[in-house]
């Protein structure tokens, strides 16, 4: 029971993790490219 609960929490915070990290990431790479003539590294 406290496995299969705990599975479940498990993918829907995988889930939720992968969400919310995606506009993080298109952000960051947005300000990677941005920046990467400053700071000199791709």
């Amino acid at each position: 029971m406290l496995k299969a609960i705990a599975d479940v929490l498990r993918s829907i915070g995988g889930a939720i993790a992968t969400v919310v990290t995606l506009p993080f990431r298109a952000v960051a790479r947005l300000f990677g490219g941005a920046s990467s003539s400053a700071h000199g590294h791709h």
